[in-house]
């Protein structure tokens, strides 16, 4: 094994800090990627951050870094650190899915759903089978507009880099080839299920279930809930009405119905191409249903969001034009027409870059998806002006959170990280990770090429707790040990393969409902007590905990999400 030694001469006031702390990706580097370890040096009431450049190293091999008298974790620096990872989150994808569960050996929620906010009355009440599809993160609901997003991701990850992904399982989630790729039968599960939720034309239907729900951690088998048709006998299918729906107390505020056809369009659109060679039934029906889905949006425009009856919380989603922008482009795509491009341009033009992006804080999911690959689409398009423009739009939201790094709160410019610590802040930091690669394969500019490593590597282990955020992940030495999740409850196991939401601001943490720090016994792979105390930030906080559902959560969508960026970095590595 080759080892490198790095020794770094510091002032004597430095050395006198009460404790320095080297932070390391934990799966390595490729050869030529930037390398940057940032060194943590104080105790529980004031950290610093300092940045090391170590880009130069390239020798393949293990390696530490030596510094104040630290050494710290060895890493690989390999071509091969990617190979296969971009299978690896569809562990928690086949984990989460709902109906049959081969993970599981068993089925769940047989008996869904009815419908409910139907405009024509009678249908309310009245048996709509929309079995399958994924639990949205630990808990069983389930919903269109994550679901969707998760969907598009993958697809789009396999049609940019098929050759990245493998066939070991069947398309029902057992173990077994079946000559057809694992990430193709994700995605055909996903999308027969938004089958399901759209039975009719102009028939939509946007989520399955609700905050009733949650009425503690099992099995989902033996989900407890009860929504009027008896205990586990069936559960409420909420119509696309555009309109406000109940929220508790409330009423959300729903405006139209964009934000969430425009998402079945663009999936339905996308995914008759993906699937018309592998289950070639499907993909023709849900082609078929791509332009009504569309249509729908361009008749009432706005935004869905989905209801809640216990709790405050929903998703929040208030932007729909780049659902529009992406499901035009599809359609472009699809039928070749002129038209959609140039809708999809003027949708596009209405929001040049996603409204998260430069912000301290946003609303629970207000800007989703977390970024938008209808920006790429016509910054890759045939027309050169609209490249020019859309690209300049992928450009003008990457630099919106640089600066937010480089000028914000010590943590952020020593980790160069400027997403905002809001819920599922990973998703985010997943969706700019995406947005930054693309940038750069577009343009070959490299201005940016740092704060995308370091996005990068605060997702595997290089952030104030040295935690990779992926559940198990090939090649970490530290992972989430307590997830929130019922597999932790009943001994079945890890999340393996999820992505946790990630830290959230500090206000934020103190503000929730329900969420603890109880469970704490034990301590991580490292031997280090899982709570992280003594290494939180002023601003923001993790917790590696059962209860802690704001940080500590593996959510559907933001581990598909990182089905791209996996493949990317595996197929640059062979270039």
């Amino acid at each position: 094994m080759k080892k490198t030694f790095l020794l770094l001469c510091l002032s004597a006031a430095m050395c006198l800090q009460a404790e320095t702390i080297i932070r390391v990706s934990q799966i390595g580097y490729l050869p030529d990627a930037k390398k940057v370890a940032v060194i943590m040096r104080g105790d529980s009431a004031n950290w610093t951050y300092e940045r090391y450049d170590f880009s130069d190293m390239k020798d393949e091999g293990w390696h530490t870094l030596t510094i104040d008298g630290v050494t710290s974790d060895s890493f690989l620096i390999s071509s091969h650190v990617f190979d296969g990872l971009a299978d690896f989150p569809l562990e928690y994808m086949r984990q989460q899915r709902c109906g049959w569960n081969a993970f599981l050996g068993d089925s769940c929620h047989v008996h869904d759903g009815y419908i409910i906010y139907h405009p024509d009355s009678t249908k309310n009440g009245q048996y709509l089978d929309v079995r399958g599809g994924w639990h949205d993160a630990s808990d069983c609901l389930q919903y269109a507009t994550t679901t969707a997003n998760a969907i598009y991701q993958m697809m789009f990850a396999f049609e940019r880099y098929p050759e990245q992904f493998g066939d070991e399982w069947s398309t029902n989630g057992e173990k077994g080839a079946n000559g057809i790729p694992d990430i193709v039968d994700e995605i055909r599960w996903g999308l027969d299920w938004l089958d399901r939720m759209n039975p009719a034309p102009h028939e939509f239907y946007n989520q399955l279930a609700d905050d009733r729900d949650h009425r503690g951690m099992h099995f989902p088998k033996n989900d407890i809930a009860d929504y009027g048709w008896g205990v586990n006998n069936g559960r409420p299918v909420y119509f696309v009405t555009g309109e406000p729906q109940q929220r508790g107390h409330f009423m959300n505020i729903s405006t139209g119905t964009s934000s969430i056809v425009g998402k079945y369009a663009s999936c339905f659109a996308l995914g008759s191409r993906i699937l018309k060679k592998y289950y070639p039934e499907l993909a023709e029906r849900i082609g078929k249903k791509a332009l009504d889905a569309y249509q729908l949006g361009c008749e009432k425009p706005g935004f869905s969001q989905t209801a809640s009856v216990v709790s405050p919380y929903v998703y929040e989603e208030m932007n729909w034009v780049d659902d529009m922008e992406l499901g035009a482009y599809e359609l472009y795509r699809k039928t070749g027409r002129g038209n959609f491009i140039k809708e999809a341009a003027e949708w596009g033009a209405k929001e040049p870059t996603t409204p998260w992006m430069g912000t301290d804080t946003a609303r629970h999911y207000q800007w989703y998806p977390f970024m938008n690959i209808g920006h790429y689409r016509l910054a890759s398009c045939p027309d050169r002006k609209l490249r020019k423009q859309f690209t300049e739009y992928l450009r003008l939201g990457i630099d919106s959170v640089y600066k937010r790094a480089i000028n914000g709160e010590p943590v952020q410019q020593g980790f160069l990280y400027g997403v905002p610590s809001i819920w599922c802040s990973n998703n985010l930091t997943t969706a700019m990770l995406t947005q930054c690669i693309l940038y750069r394969q577009l343009t070959g500019d490299e201005t940016y090429i740092y704060m995308e490593s370091a996005l990068r590597d605060w997702l595997l282990g290089c952030n104030p707790w040295g935690v990779c955020m992926i559940v198990e992940l090939p090649g970490a030495n530290n992972w989430p040990m307590q997830p929130h999740s019922y597999k932790i409850i009943v001994g079945n196991g890890n999340t393996t393969g999820g992505l946790v939401d990630g830290p959230v601001y500090t206000g934020i943490f103190n503000s929730l409902k329900g969420v603890n720090l109880e469970g704490l016994e034990g301590v991580n792979a490292k031997g280090e007590p899982m709570n992280y105390l003594r290494l939180q930030p002023t601003v923001m906080v993790y917790h590696d905990c059962l209860h802690d559902y704001s940080t500590n959560e593996p959510t559907m969508d933001g581990t598909a999400c990182l089905t791209f960026p996996f493949a990317a970095y595996a197929t640059e590595a062979k270039k």
